[in-house]
């Protein structure tokens, strides 16, 4: 039998405004990324997914599809049961090969996928237990932390948490191992960490995967200002915003910004009013691209135990195994 329970937290109207304006008052000007997830971003987000030049869902897809065996083996080793918690776990397209092969292979474990879209946990308790009937599930809708301080309260069993889709990209490198510091120290001698990893290659090929030319990516990024003129009562112009993106191949980093076209203010709420000179910056999202060897290096220097990686066939893209001893 499958069971199924929704945990709502804290995300709400009054935070997404307060960390709008604390973004948008600084200086430079910065919006939180993961904001973008509402369910229309969720919608443009497949979509992006599903583009000719956005490498990376292939990639991975390469991994799960055709190495399920091989990475449920290194997950089940120690032989006693677990709960699988996936942090942004979104539709689940990827994981659902390994829930399969866990399922088929009668381990014994429950499934937590964590997502702060209320609508992403919505559809996965829906649509996952038509697929596979005899899922434990339980999702958990809020920020990863909090979701996953609630999961070890619900459970005390070895837990294999999985950070798929080059989620970890989403932060520059100091604020990835600040952040896999505090999932080891949220985790317990024995648990597992498999986290995904978009690897530096041509430069072109990478820049294209987040400036198509359908604009797609573009709609993505402009979506989140018709959000806060939805949600916070704004009054973004979106015809007065240009999404850029830029990649740097030294350090890996590729970027997008919305752009202001023209000397403009924009209202938010009752009160608030945000100044925009023309040609400035909202910095919107990083995608951080690693080395294998700056993979082993933030495995070590935030306290975990490189076990193996897999990787597709082209070589693009690595799921990374770290154990915790």
């Amino acid at each position: 039998m499958s069971t199924i329970t929704t945990e709502t937290t804290t995300t709400n109207k009054t935070q997404f405004l307060e960390e709008t304006l604390i973004g948008l008052k600084s200086e430079p000007k910065f919006m939180q990324s993961k904001y973008f997830y509402d369910e229309k971003g969720d919608y443009i987000f497949q979509q992006i997914m599903n583009m000719e030049e956005y490498y990376l869902t292939d990639a991975e897809m390469d991994i799960l599809s055709n190495q399920t065996a091989q990475l449920a083996k290194v997950i089940t080793a120690p032989g006693d049961p677990f709960d699988l918690i996936e942090l942004g776990a979104g539709d689940a397209t990827k994981s659902v090969h390994l829930l399969k092969a866990l399922i088929e292979q009668k381990h014994d474990f429950t499934y937590f996928p964590i997502d702060i879209s209320e609508h992403v946990i919505a559809d996965l308790e829906e649509n996952l237990p038509l697929k596979l009937p005899t899922l434990n599930l339980q999702g958990l809708n809020g920020d990863y932390f909090a979701m996953l301080k609630r999961a070890t309260e619900i459970s005390s069993r070895r837990k294999v948490m999985l950070f798929m889709g080059a989620n970890i990209g989403n932060m520059n490198v100091d604020e990835a191992r600040d952040f896999c510091i505090d999932l080891r120290n949220l985790l317990s001698k024995g648990d597992m960490l498999i986290v995904g990893f978009d690897l530096k290659k041509n430069p072109q090929q990478i820049l294209a995967a987040y400036d198509d030319e359908a604009g797609i990516t573009s709609s993505f990024n402009l979506n989140l200002l018709q959000r806060i003129n939805r949600e916070l009562e704004g009054d973004f112009d979106l015809d007065g915003f240009e999404h850029y993106a830029s990649y740097d191949p030294e350090t890996g980093a590729c970027k997008s910004y919305l752009i202001s076209l023209k000397n403009q203010e924009v209202k938010i709420g009752q009160k608030e009013r945000i100044s925009f000179a023309a040609n400035e910056y909202i910095f919107m999202e990083i995608s951080q691209k690693y080395s294998l060897k700056e993979i082993e290096q933030l495995a070590k220097s935030s306290g975990f135990n490189v076990l193996t990686h897999f990787s597709d066939a082209k070589g693009y893209f690595v799921d990374a195994v770290w154990t915790l001893n």
